[in-house]
């Protein structure tokens, strides 16, 4: 192994920078920069020029290397994307779950290899439609799944041998997982042919989107269950997607957003190990990711690379990890929510554009590009085509797919990527000092460095440090409406005769005795996955299986709100 570059063209560099610099100072003695300092969104400062001086350190064959191996900092496949693109996601969910089906084959149809999956917030929560406390939100912010009845609409015609399915569910995300799992059951589809992604990441819920249920304790413990259960019997299945996207939509930088995420993955490896005796190497491979593609181009494409190479060491060194599968960090991406501007909402196409392109150069598995109109409301099918084609344009017309890490060795990427990694295994340090990430969020320690971090943008923003076209520059006075999907009422209604006729027509005595083994299985610490299995296929309801767990494991309520 050697160092990158070699004295001599270190010292040339130094003497070339040195003539540069006094050339710059004549200029700016003429002319003053547009503004005073430069940094990413997430302010980190960026300096003029990037020279080889910048990576003096960097050794190839350690640090960067070539796609394939360790550290994977130029990513997993040897080949790249001219093995295969990554998989084309687009997030959809709304109404009924015939709704959602429908706008599924329309994607399908379309050209869009993998699905995934919004939920309406009374099933994000674990509620049923009929729950006094689902008023009103059936159907509004996604799909409403009240029973397994729902869910084999949801996949009618879907080949779930054939397609991956994403689910966008936490608190819940062990009882829609076993309608998945029973749904293929019952399509005659045998679980280890079946694959996609539960989201399944509770530690980001208490840190950044606040949609849980049960305290960190048993919700890690539930977690692992669903880990064990998919190790064992559904070996496609990623069954956790550790996601810093939310933690970035809350308004972390971007290195928090990298730092926490990795560290809740941390925490919940050493849950699997310590509570379910797993080797490591039985169920790393399985372990993905979820970040957010923000809009500053290359502190994200940093971001992903860096990510990579910190978990490669992660798991190789501190655990032990022998199965270069285990070493990998795969990992989907979506562009950014909190990018998007109500006003002039076109101006959202090139947002979503830039952000796909970041994601695609960092490497990214898997792809999500919002639409135009999400920041109003769910997508139209017009709109949801225009982010469909954007990455399908990226893909085939850009030539960006042509070789793998074409930004790698540029002196500004290597050195923002080690920069970032630097600050994170700061983070990462800290958080293990406190104890590990459940005790860091009793201790609001990630919510608060979060909290901090969006006020400053704001404080930017609200300056004019920060620019964000259309709504603190290029404002205009008059903007013409765009149309948005409404949600009828009458789905509320629908679903609502749907879930008292399954009520009607249900074994009551089975889900009785089915509910009362997942209550057994939750004290005694017996795997929850088997029994949910049964009690939805005996048409249980969501509510009543996230019921026992609210009853055995209490309900969490955030100490920053009270």
């Amino acid at each position: 192994m050697g160092a990158y570059f070699s004295d001599d063209t270190i010292n040339q560099s130094k003497e070339l920078t040195r003539q540069w610099e006094e050339e710059v100072r004549r200029s700016l003695a003429q002319s003053h920069d547009q503004k005073s300092r430069w940094s990413t969104v997430s302010d980190q400062e960026i300096k003029r020029l990037y020279t080889p001086e910048d990576i003096k350190d960097i050794d190839f064959a350690r640090d960067i290397g070539v796609p394939g191996e360790f550290p994977f900092l130029r990513g997993n496949q040897p080949t790249g994307y001219r093995g295969r693109y990554w998989t084309f996601r687009m997030f959809s969910g709304m109404g009924s779950a015939a709704d959602t089906n429908a706008r599924w084959h329309m994607l399908l149809q379309n050209g869009q290899t993998g699905l995934s999956t919004a939920f309406d917030f009374p099933t994000l929560m674990g509620y049923d439609t009929d729950s006094p406390k689902a008023r009103g939100e059936c159907g509004k912010c996604g799909v409403a799944i009240d029973t397994l009845d729902d869910f084999l609409t949801l996949v009618d015609k879907i080949p779930l041998d054939k397609v991956t399915t994403s689910m966008t569910i936490n608190p819940s995300a062990s009882v829609l997982w076993a309608m998945y799992c029973a749904a293929a059951d019952i399509k005659g589809v045998p679980l280890s042919k079946i694959g996609g992604t539960i989201q399944n990441d509770m530690l980001k819920e208490f840190i950044a989107q606040k949609t849980f249920m049960c305290p960190p304790e048993p919700s890690v413990r539930l977690i692992s269950d669903t880990i064990e259960f998919g190790t064992k019997y559904v070996p496609k299945w990623n069954t956790i997607s550790i996601s810093g996207y939310h933690i970035r939509e809350a308004g972390s930088t971007a290195v928090q957003e990298l730092a926490f995420t990795l560290r809740d993955g941390i925490e919940y490896v050493e849950d699997v190990i310590r509570r379910k005796k797993l080797d490591v190497d039985e169920f790393a491979p399985r372990l993905s990711f979820f970040f957010n593609a923000h809009i500053d181009f290359f502190e994200e494409i940093c971001k992903m690379r860096a990510a990579r190479r910190i978990w490669a060491h992660v798991m190789k060194e501190r655990f032990h990890a022998k199965n270069p599968r285990s070493w990998w960090m795969r990992f989907h991406t979506q562009t950014a929510g909190c990018s998007l501007t109500a006003q002039q909402p076109y101006n959202n196409v090139v947002r979503t554009a830039i952000e796909a392109l970041a994601g695609v150069l960092g490497g990214t598995q898997s792809l999500h590009t919002n639409s135009l109109d999400e920041v109003l409301a769910l997508p139209t099918e017009h709109a949801v085509q225009i982010a469909l084609r954007t990455q399908q344009i990226i893909a085939e017309e850009t030539g960006v797919a042509n070789t793998i890490d074409p930004l790698g060795g540029s002196y500004f990427i290597e050195s923002l990527t080690n920069k970032m990694e630097e600050e994170a295994w700061k983070y990462i340090e800290q958080i293990d000092n406190m104890g590990g990430m459940i005790s860091a969020i009793d201790k609001g320690f990630p919510q608060m460095e979060i909290a901090d971090a969006a006020y400053r943008f704001q404080q930017q923003l609200e300056s004019g440090e920060k620019i964000m076209v259309g709504v603190n520059k290029y404002v205009t006075d008059e903007e013409q409406p765009i149309p948005i999907l409404q949600i009828d009422e009458k789905v509320e209604k629908e679903q609502l005769e749907r879930l008292k006729a399954v009520k009607r027509r249900r074994d009551s005595r089975a889900v009785k005795r089915d509910l009362e083994e997942i209550r057994k299985a939750c004290k005694t610490g017996e795997n929850v996955m088997p029994y949910c299995i049964q009690a939805v296929k005996d048409m249980a309801t969501l509510q009543e299986v996230c019921d026992v767990y609210r009853e055995v494991f209490g309900e969490y309520r955030d100490p920053g709100l009270f």
